[in-house]
Order: C-alpha cells, then sequence, then structure tokens
C-alpha cells in the first residue's frame, strides 16, 4: 500500500516536472530551437494540425528556424499561422522555404521573461507540495484505519519527503538553466 502511494507520488511529481519543461521550452529566448513551433497548429484540410505534421522543422544558423511543406500549397498557411501566433515571429516565404529568423531579445523582456520563469517554477514546486500532502493524507488514512503502523506511515513520509526535495531540486536545475539560457546575449 505504502509503495503504491509512494509510486503514484512520484508519477504525478515526474509529470509536473515534464509539464514545466514543455511550458519553459515555449518561453522563447533570442536562440532558435524547433520545439519553439510545436504547440502551433495549421488548418491541414480542414483540420488544425501541429506544423511538424506538414513540414520539415529544421535549423538553418543559431537564429533562424527553416520550415519546409511537404505540400507546396501548405506555404501560405504556415506562414500566416506562424505569423499570427502569440510567438511574436515574422516568417519570410524564401522559394518552398520559410525562414523564421528569432529577434533579439531586449534587457527590459529579457527580464520580465525571467520572472514568468520564475513564477512557472514556483508553481511546479507548489504541485509537488500539494502531491506531497495529498500521499501523506492517504498514508494517515492508512494509520487510521489500522492498515499500517505509525512506524511505516513515519518511514513512507520520510520517503515522499526524499522525492519531493529530489523533485523541487530538478525544478530549480530546470528554472537556473532557462534563466541563463534567457539571460545570454
Amino acid at each position: 500500500m505504502i509503495i503504491d502511494i509512494k509510486k503514484s507520488a512520484e508519477q504525478k511529481m515526474q509529470k509536473s516536472l515534464e509539464a514545466l519543461k514543455t511550458c519553459l521550452g515555449k518561453i522563447r529566448t533570442g536562440r532558435a530551437h524547433t520545439g519553439l513551433l510545436d504547440h502551433v497548429t495549421v488548418d491541414y484540410y480542414g483540420a488544425p494540425v501541429p506544423i511538424s505534421q506538414v513540414a520539415n522543422i529544421s535549423l538553418s544558423d543559431g537564429r533562424t528556424i527553416s520550415v519546409t511543406p511537404w505540400e507546396k500549397n501548405m506555404l501560405t498557411p504556415i506562414e500566416k499561422t506562424i505569423r499570427d501566433s502569440d510567438l511574436g515571429l515574422n516568417p519570410v516565404t524564401v522559394g518552398e522555404m520559410i525562414r523564421v529568423p528569432m529577434p533579439a531579445l531586449t534587457e527590459e523582456r529579457r527580464r520580465d521573461l525571467t520572472k514568468v520563469v520564475k513564477h512557472e517554477a514556483e508553481t511546479a514546486r507548489v504541485a509537488m507540495r500539494n502531491i506531497r500532502r495529498d500521499a501523506n493524507t492517504h498514508l494517515k488514512e492508512l494509520l487510521k484505519d489500522k492498515k499500517i503502523a505509525e512506524d511505516e506511515e513515519r518511514r513512507g513520509q520520510d520517503e515522499i519527503q526524499k522525492l519531493t526535495n529530489q523533485h523541487i531540486t530538478e525544478v530549480d536545475k530546470a528554472l537556473q538553466a532557462k534563466e541563463a539560457e534567457l539571460m545570454a546575449v
């Protein structure tokens, strides 16, 4: 029973960590990376489809993403979708390819993005603590129902605390890496 509670808590914490990393990946820095366009969808014969399913996305250099549609008629819709997205990008069509240059960030914008990143990290930490609280509540219920002994409950709480500390450390590492990436000029 304790193993199940610990395993469930670990899975939930891992999902929270992955959600944070996904969220941080969407925050635009001055450098180009193909994951930036992952959440952008284009209308493909009436259905919204991620750009990566209708085009080849690659990096032509450190500041430019290249998008090469598999069908020529998708060139204009993809360019329009990228321009209209919330990313603030200005794509340019060059022959059968779309070039998406990354604009350089101002110092003020970097500070604003750093605040956003810190807020996301704190949200992830709160999620970890809530998972810990739920797991400890389950352990207390098992103790109350006399399904486990007090020392087992204490040991279970200690293990869950170690798990929480481990995942919060991962959150902090992700935060530091993203802050360093944002502040690099």
